[in-house]
């Protein structure tokens, strides 16, 4: 089911009595990320999915977001659907999220899944990348970004074996509303840094990356996975930064063996 809260695209899977699961995509994807995901794990569990704010179906409004007003649209769906303290799971961007939706609130959560993401601040060195990705969607429109985004998540042996589905990726990611892509890399340059909260995390947490991840390598994510007490890491064979899509049967997985040991609703 597809409901619309505040401007928010959200998408309902599963019997809302289960175990509640929500997935939170990447940059600059939306909800569809996660479809394999929720194909084989809503048969079990609660899962919900949205566009983040200004992607997909969600409108785009000003543009102007920050990573505390994405974590807010988090306690928005926790509120709307009234989810009982579900795992929240989140790539990339969405990694950001769901760490600094733990840190500001644990309390709301009972297990953290993050893919191919990373705990630390944008360097000067990576906020003037998101300038210069903002000045080329002015100047060369929002398909020339898109186009030149992408090569870089996903692995070559992906685009290779699979050039129509990249494609499709492609165009429909370029389809979305430059204002909202613009705002999602001003969010991302202003985050702040959760690296200090790890060691304080107490729900369980799953950290996947993908072996050929150039983005935020497998060293990288090992490294925030020893930082977190109860944790555990898989590299992700023959993918990219975008694992969901690329190996989907070994994500889901390591996903569902996670989840079968979180405790059920009561």
């Amino acid at each position: 089911m597809k409901i619309t809260s505040n401007g928010l695209k959200i998408f309902e899977n599963g019997d809302s009595k289960s175990l509640p699961v929500l997935f939170v995509h990447g940059f600059p994807f939306d909800h569809n990320m996660w479809h394999k995901q929720i194909e084989e794990l809503s048969s079990h569990y609660y899962c919900i999915s949205y566009d983040i704010r200004g992607l997909g179906e969600s409108s785009a409004g000003d543009g102007q977001y920050t990573m505390e007003s994405f974590v807010d649209d988090i306690s928005l769906i926790i509120y709307e659907l009234k989810l009982t303290k579900p795992v929240i799971c989140g790539l990339s961007m969405g990694g950001y999220v769901a760490l600094r939706a733990v840190e500001k609130m644990e309390e709301k959560f009972r297990g953290l899944i993050l893919c191919d993401t990373k705990p630390e601040a944008d360097t000067n060195e990576g906020k003037l990348k998101r300038a210069e990705g903002i000045k080329k969607i002015n100047e060369d429109g929002l398909d020339v970004f898109i186009h030149d985004f992408m090569k870089n998540c996903f692995s070559d042996q992906f685009k290779t074996s699979y050039k129509n589905e990249y494609q499709k990726i492609i165009e429909s990611s370029s389809e979305f509303d430059p204002v909202g892509v613009k705002g999602s890399l001003i969010a991302m340059a202003g985050r702040t840094d959760t690296t200090s909260y790890l060691s304080r995390i107490k729900i369980p947490a799953l950290i996947l990356c993908g072996e050929k991840d150039i983005l935020t390598t497998p060293s990288v994510m090992k490294e925030m996975s020893d930082k977190i007490a109860v944790s555990e890491f898989y590299a992700v064979p023959d993918s990219g930064h975008i694992i969901p899509i690329e190996n989907p049967e070994f994500v889901n997985k390591k996903i569902s063996a996670f989840l079968n040991k979180i405790p059920r609703p009561l």
